[in-house]
């Protein structure tokens, strides 16, 4: 035991060891490595084993993300139909899949044609085509957002992924994209290069700054239900919608897995009753 504790000891201090040195490196200008900042361990309803969504912040995520992001971000992986599961009635979808347009065809004469959306119909995307997306965007076409909080995330290293384990650890994609969202500054380090055009996020996982301006902004989207109106809140309730986009069943996958668990349980107790009553009567 006594060799197993020292070796662990020895591997925590060589990590810690790699990392200053890694450090060091930055600071003299060695390979950088991103992102600059951990992001945030946010607060989430739908974290743990038996977390779920909260219906009212995912309405309200939804109508920051159409407000906020949809000129730019597609969300093409989600119908309109599925937003029931946010709370809305079938009349409110039809409403909302009818402000939209959408193209169909083609018709009988071969050709494409427009029509507002219908329930089935999926987000459509702001751009034609991603060289449309990355010619209005200085270049860099903006991701399509329908899994983007399973898509992202950043490893949180040794020994926090050991603890993870047994926390049921899973919002690495929801708190990078909670914290890119909400960590925009002019406070630039020295030691930063941010090219012209972009702009500095410390949170960001591919360099120091991104072609994406701050999208949120305090009064930016009216709540109906009197939540605050902060960058802050913007920030929490988009990324709890997309990450009920990236996957709408994921209360349906943690009560499967408890009830799994129960029976599992239930039926090691009956498999080890069934051995002692088989091997009862037979000399050992």
């Amino acid at each position: 035991m006594k060799l197993i504790l020292k070796g662990f000891l020895a591997l925590s201090l060589s990590i810690a060891g790699a990392g200053m040195a890694s450090a060091a490196e930055d600071g003299e200008g060695g390979t950088p490595h991103y992102p600059i900042e951990h992001p945030h361990a946010a607060d989430w309803s739908f974290a743990g084993p038996f977390g779920t969504y909260d219906r009212g912040q995912l309405q309200r995520g939804l109508k920051v993300y159409r407000e906020s992001c949809a000129a730019c971000h597609g969300l093409s992986f989600v119908s309109f139909r599925t937003l029931e599961d946010l709370g809305y009635s079938e009349a409110q979808v039809k409403t909302l899949a009818a402000e939209y347009t959408v193209m169909d065809g083609p018709d009988s004469a071969g050709d494409m044609f427009e029509r507002a959306g219908i329930p089935s119909d999926y987000f459509p995307s702001p751009f034609v085509n991603e060289e449309q997306a990355a010619a209005s965007n200085n270049g860099a076409a903006p991701p399509d957002l329908s899994l983007i909080a399973k898509a992202r995330g950043v490893e949180r290293g040794f020994p926090t992924f050991v603890f993870d384990i047994f926390t049921q650890y899973a919002e690495s994609g929801p708190d990078y994209v909670y914290s890119l969202l909400t960590g925009y500054t002019d406070e630039i380090p020295d030691h930063v290069s941010v090219p012209e055009g972009a702009y500095y996020n410390p949170y960001f996982v591919a360099g120091p700054a991104l072609a994406m301006p701050a999208p949120l902004s305090d009064g930016l989207v009216t709540y109906d239900d009197g939540s605050p109106e902060t960058v802050d809140q913007y920030a929490k309730d988009v990324t709890a919608f997309l990450m009920w986009a990236a996957e709408p069943h994921m209360e349906a996958r943690k009560k499967t897995g408890f009830v799994v668990l129960i029976f599992l349980v239930l039926f090691a107790g009956l498999t080890y009753l069934t051995k002692r009553k088989v091997w009862a009567d037979t000399a050992h």
